[in-house]
């Protein structure tokens, strides 16, 4: 049964969704009023005219009320005709052509002069200092630079400059020539010792600017060392290079009572290896020496070697220290016997080890090198290597006499003669003053032959004494025939050997031995050894030093040979090829520290 209208006029029903959304838009003051009953409206066409009139009275109130709020929100009226702009069809705006496109007008803006306009032409300006700027920087630059360049010279140098292996002599400012700028100009040419021959200055030190470091890597020609020089010589002190520095324009090398890597003594070590070299000429030292005149024990020395041995390192010296000989024979290998010949060289050697001659390894680079192995070369026209080596001059090893202080000024040489004697006739050996001048008494042993003359010095210049400075130095002329050294002792020459002392012995089946054609570099060194002569510890003054004030070379015009790593005595590519021996102080032996083989040798039968 269905309900009544009365009853759906009294009993309210839930209003939808839609009629709560509705309900929600009616302002108010716009509210229908309900009819409580059809019947009061008369007709349904009332009633429909009362439901149109509400209608437009709730549309009207609802946008009135919705404008209002909008007006509260923003700053411009909803309505564009308040806002004071042209919205008219007619009436144009600037930017209209970018929002009205037109293909004919733009079509014919692209084609007129559109590269000859200002903005084609900046467009092509900028492209144009582009391209010119990238030409110039991958082009021009590497062009003018090398049109302009100064090549450095290398002077056969190798790894000048300690910083590289390209053998460049520094060019920079600053005082890192080879010649000091503080080198006197009336020093720079000088008169040879020996034969009258004039000098040029190649390389000098002055040490004039104080507190330099000599750290590796500090110096661009020299390099202090960090070892413990046992070399068969078995040194009191380890060598730091906290104890070389310059002060007072000397070199200052220190030898102190100090503990320090298990060892009582620190003293220091000095050289210019594969950073300066020299093949004949003059190296001359101004030295005052450390201590006292007549108190033992002090080993003080300038020196040099070939730069194929590296001093302090044992695996570089096993085969190729003290050589300097370039045949092919039973020099060449070891103890200098092959098969238990010659019989000399089994007798006639040193006393103390059953008359020895030689318990040297042989050598290791010889002229009897099998080819394909390791070699630095060169080689001769008959096909053979170059007997190579590390040589030793000594400008100096200073000790104490009876007769107060002296120096020892020698040569070292393999492999040796018959007992140790060279041929020192008068042809071949000079001393220029026998008051101050004599032989050495020693002569080799098994380890090395000596060519040896002791002077005594000037005894007021020592550290201790006056200390003044003596010039001490060398003049050699490399090779055979004509070739020689002279030792200088206080600035005059003490003594010569003549090549001609060195030939060949056949007693032990050896060939002549040049005067060293190795590239040499230069070593100043402070320590002490029991085997070099007695110390005095109780007596020796500590701290002491040895100053040097200067060391330079000179070579003559006509025979400029400065370099580590000349063309006919290389020794670059062999260093860097067994770098590791070369600076590693503790591999002492080349096969088994090392690790090595030592190369084949024809005159045994190996190649």
């Amino acid at each position: 049964m269905s309900p009544s209208m009365d009853s759906m006029s009294t009993q309210p029903r839930p209003r939808t969704s839609r009629e709560t959304s509705t309900a929600s838009l009616l302002p108010p003051t716009a509210k229908f009023q309900r009819p409580t009953s059809i019947s009061s409206f008369g007709s349904l066409a009332n009633l429909d005219h009362a439901y149109q009139a509400a209608g437009t009275t709730i549309r009207s109130t609802s946008s009135a009320a919705s404008l209002a709020k909008l007006n509260s929100q923003f700053s411009l009226s909803p309505d564009p005709s308040q806002w004071g702009a042209r919205i008219a069809v007619d009436e144009a705006e600037p930017d209209d052509d970018l929002h009205n496109p037109d293909p004919g007008r733009d079509r014919k803006a692209d084609l007129y002069n559109a590269v000859f306009s200002r903005r084609g032409l900046a467009n092509l300006g900028c492209l144009a200092i582009l391209l010119a700027s990238l030409m110039t920087l991958f082009a021009g630059y590497p062009i003018i630079s090398y049109v302009r360049s100064h090549p450095q010279s290398t002077n056969g140098g190798f790894n000048l400059g300690g910083v590289n292996a390209s053998g460049q002599i520094p060019e920079m400012s600053g005082n890192f020539g080879l010649i000091d700028n503080d080198t006197p100009d009336d020093v720079k040419t000088k008169t040879g010792y020996t034969n009258g021959d004039t000098y040029e200055l190649v390389f000098s030190d002055e040490f004039n600017q104080d507190g330099r470091s000599f750290y590796p890597g500090d110096d661009p020609y020299w390099e202090a060392v960090d070892l413990h020089y046992w070399v068969r010589i078995n040194n009191m002190e380890w060598y730091d290079p906290e104890a070389v520095t310059t002060s007072d324009g000397s070199l200052v090398i220190t030898l102190s009572r100090k503990s320090t890597h298990g060892l009582d003594y620190e003293g220091g070590m000095i050289s210019s290896w594969n950073k300066f070299c020299f093949t004949g000429g003059i190296l001359e030292a101004s030295v005052s020496l450390p201590g006292y005149n007549d108190i033992y024990g002090l080993w003080p020395a300038v020196w040099a070697m070939g730069n194929l041995g590296r001093a302090g390192y044992g695996a570089t010296l096993d085969g190729t220290w003290p050589y300097t000989y370039d045949a092919c024979d039973v020099g060449t290998v070891s103890n200098q016997t092959k098969n238990g010949e010659p019989y000399a060289a089994t007798v006639n050697g040193d006393k103390d080890f059953g008359g020895a001659l030689s318990y040297l390894e042989g050598q290791r680079l010889s002229r009897c090198t099998c080819d394909g192995e390791a070699h630095p070369g060169p080689k001769h026209d008959d096909g053979t290597y170059v007997g190579r080596s590390a040589p030793e001059i000594d400008v100096f090893e200073s000790q104490i006499s009876d007769d107060g202080g002296t120096v020892s000024q020698s040569a070292q040489w393999a492999p040796f003669n018959e007992e140790y004697v060279w041929k020192n006739t008068s042809d071949n050996l000079k001393i220029y003053d026998s008051a101050v001048s004599y032989l050495n008494t020693y002569t080799g042993g098994r380890y090395q032959q000596a060519t040896s003359v002791v002077s005594l010095t000037n005894q007021d210049c020592y550290t201790n004494e006056t200390a003044c400075y003596a010039v001490y130095g060398f003049e050699y002329q490399p090779g055979f025939d004509d070739a020689y050294i002279t030792w200088v002792n206080d600035g005059q020459p003490a003594w010569t050997i003549m090549a001609a002392g060195m030939t060949g012995d056949d007693a032990v089946e050896i060939s002549a031995r040049p005067v060293p054609q190795e590239p040499m570099y230069i070593l100043a060194n402070l320590g002490m050894s029991t085997n070099f002569g007695y110390v005095d510890e109780d007596h020796l003054p500590f701290p002491t030093s040895m100053k040097i004030d200067y060391i330079r070379v000179y070579q003559k015009s006509d025979s400029i040979n400065v370099g580590c790593d000349p063309e006919d005595f290389p020794t670059a590519d062999y260093i860097a090829q067994f770098s590791e021996a070369y600076n590693n102080p503790n591999l002492t032996t080349w096969v088994d520290d090392y690790g090595q083989t030592v190369p084949k040798n024809s005159f045994l039968g190996e190649c």
